[in-house]
C-alpha cells in the first residue's frame, strides 16, 4: 500500500531540524519511504493526498496520562495534589471494566483529536477481580491508537504511612506478580508493537521502597521500561527528606530508578544536583503543564533539563487534573510556563513540538521507530490544517501551529492507517463514546454517593 502526501509545509523533528516549506512524503506498508522538498515524485499511488495549506509532522507522543480519570472530570476544582488525591481515591474504588473503557476511549478519542499517535497511560488503581488494564488495551485497539500500558501498583495505605487508603492497595508480592502477569499478557517488544507495558509503581508517597526496587529488577529482568511519579509537590520533598533523609532524586538512585530505561512524571521540584543526575543518567522526564498549573504544583525546569540531556516529552495527564485532556495544546502551554520561569527566550516553538513528538519518543524508548519524518520509521503522521482565520497571516506554520489556536486535523495516521480524517475519528463514533462516558461518570458518582 502506497500513500502520497503532496505540498504540504513539512516539520521533520529530525537531528537537523529539516523543514520543507513546500514538501512531500510517500508511505509504503505503514513506513516512511521518502520525504523530501517540492512536488513528490510521479508514483502509482493507493491514496494521493493535496496537502496544500497543511503542516504535516510527526504523530505527538503523550508520555504521562491516567485515562480512568475522564469518568471524574470536574471535581475537587482547587485543590492541591495531595487533597485532590483523597478526595478523588474513595470515588476511584468504584471503577469496573465498563466504565473504565468508557473513559479510556473517550481520553484517546480526545488525544487522536490533538494530534497524538502514541500514548502513555499509567493505570495504578486495581480494584479485585476486573481487568482494568486490558480494558484501557481494548479502548486503545478501538480508537487506533499505540499504547504504551504502564501497570501501575501502590501497596502502601493509611496505615503504614501513605496517603490512598488500605482498601486500594495491594501487597507488595501481589502488585509485582499482576505487574509481571501484565507484561506477559500485554507487552510487544515488536519494533511496530500498539501494545507495549511499562512497570509503573505509583509514587514514593504510595509506595514501599521494597515495591519500587522489586518493579525495578522486575522491569529490567523483562526488558521493559520503567515509569513513576516523582518530584511533583514540595509535600513529597518534605515526606522525602522526613522518612529517607533525601531528595525524590536521591531516593529514586537508590532505588534503581534512574538510568535510559527510566522517564519520571513532573519533575518540578529538582535542585541543581538532581537536574544534573536526571541528565548525566539520562532519565527521561514527563513535562505536564496543564495539570501542574491547575493543581498549583509548580513550574518544572524544562529549558534546564534539556541542557543537562535528559530527554524530556509532554503529557497531558489526567483528564481530573487537566479537563481539556488534549495533547497538542500542551506544546502552547509548555512554552508558556517555560517563558514565565526563564523568561521569553527560554523555550521557542520548535522546541515545543521536538517535546511532543521526538523527546516523548525518547521517554517511551521509540526514537528509532517514531517522533520525527525520517525514511525507515513508522508513518506515524499528524496532517494540520492551517487554512482557517484562526492561522491567516502566520508565515511560520510552526509558530501558527504551537502559538495559535490548535488547528483541526486534515488526517491523522497510525503506521499509514488513518484514524483522524477531517477532523472525525475513523474507527470510533465520537456521540457513541461522549454517551458511554456520560453514562459511566454517573454510574461511578453515584456509587460514590456523589449523586443520589
Amino acid at each position: 500500500m502506497r500513500l502520497i502526501i503532496d505540498g504540504a509545509a513539512v516539520a521533520t523533528v529530525d537531528a537537523a531540524g529539516t523543514e520543507h516549506a513546500t514538501g512531500h512524503v510517500v508511505v509504503e506498508d505503514g513506513l516512511i519511504a521518502q520525504v523530501g522538498p517540492g512536488q513528490a515524485p510521479d508514483l502509482p499511488a493507493d491514496r494521493r493526498i493535496d496537502a496544500r495549506g497543511r503542516l504535516l509532522t510527526p504523530g505527538l507522543v503523550n508520555t504521562h496520562h491516567h485515562l480512568y480519570q475522564w469518568a471524574t472530570r470536574g471535581l475537587a476544582q482547587q485543590a492541591d495534589l495531595f487533597t485532590w488525591l483523597v478526595t478523588l481515591y474513595p470515588v476511584w474504588a468504584g471503577l469496573d471494566e465498563e466504565i473504565t473503557q468508557a473513559a479510556a476511549t473517550a481520553g484517546l478519542a480526545r488525544l487522536a483529536r490533538t494530534g497524538c499517535t502514541t500514548a502513555a497511560d499509567h493505570h495504578y488503581i486495581f480494584p479485585e477481580g476486573p481487568d482494568l488494564l486490558g480494558a484501557v488495551v481494548r479502548a486503545a485497539g478501538d480508537v487506533g491508537l499505540r499504547l504504551h500500558a504502564v501497570r501501575g501498583s501502590m501497596d502502601r495505605g493509611i496505615s503504614h504511612g501513605g496517603l490512598p487508603p488500605d482498601s486500594l492497595v495491594e501487597t507488595t508480592d501481589g502488585a509485582i506478580a499482576g505487574t509481571q502477569a501484565a507484561i506477559e499478557r500485554y507487552h510487544d517488544p515488536a519494533p511496530e508493537a500498539d501494545v507495549r507495558v511499562a512497570v509503573g509503581p505509583c509514587s514514593p508517597f504510595s509506595v514501599s521502597a521494597e515495591l519500587m526496587t522489586g518493579c525495578a529488577e522486575l522491569a529490567r529482568a523483562s526488558g521493559v521500561r520503567l515509569h513513576t511519579h516523582l518530584a511533583e509537590t514540595l509535600d513529597e520533598e518534605r515526606q522525602c527528606l522526613e522518612e529517607y533523609g533525601c531528595t525524590p532524586v536521591q531516593y529514586a538512585e537508590r532505588t534503581g530508578w534512574t538510568g535510559p530505561d527510566v522517564w519520571l512524571a513532573h519533575g518540578i521540584h529538582l535542585a541543581d544536583d538532581a537536574v544534573r543526575t536526571l541528565g548525566r543518567t539520562r532519565t527521561g522526564v514527563a513535562h505536564c503543564p496543564t495539570s501542574n498549573a491547575r493543581l498549583g504544583a509548580g513550574t518544572a525546569r524544562v529549558a534546564d533539563l534539556i541542557a543537562a540531556g535528559a530527554p524530556v516529552g509532554l503529557g497531558a495527564d489526567g483528564a481530573a487534573s487537566n479537563e481539556d485532556g488534549g495533547l497538542g495544546v500542551e506544546m502552547r502551554q509548555a512554552a508558556y510556563l517555560a517563558r514565565l520561569r526563564g523568561g521569553a527566550g527560554s523555550l521557542d516553538v520548535r522546541q515545543a513540538l521536538r517535546l511532543a513528538t521526538m523527546g516523548g519518543a525518547q521517554c517511551l524508548g521509540r526514537a528509532g521507530e517514531i517522533g520525527s519524518i525520517e525514511p525507515g520509521k513508522l508513518a506515524d503522521l499528524a496532517l494540520w490544517d492551517l487554512t482557517g482565520i484562526e492561522h491567516a497571516g502566520i508565515a511560520d506554520p510552526v509558530a501558527a501551529l504551537v502559538l495559535g489556536a490548535l488547528p483541526p486535523l486534515s488526517a491523522l495516521f497510525v503506521g499509514g492507517h488513518p484514524v483522524v480524517e477531517d477532523d472525525r475519528l475513523c474507527k470510533a463514533a465520537e456521540d457513541d463514546i461522549a454517551t458511554a462516558l456520560a453514562g459511566a461518570s454517573t454510574r461511578l458518582a453515584r456509587k460514590a454517593g456523589l449523586i443520589g
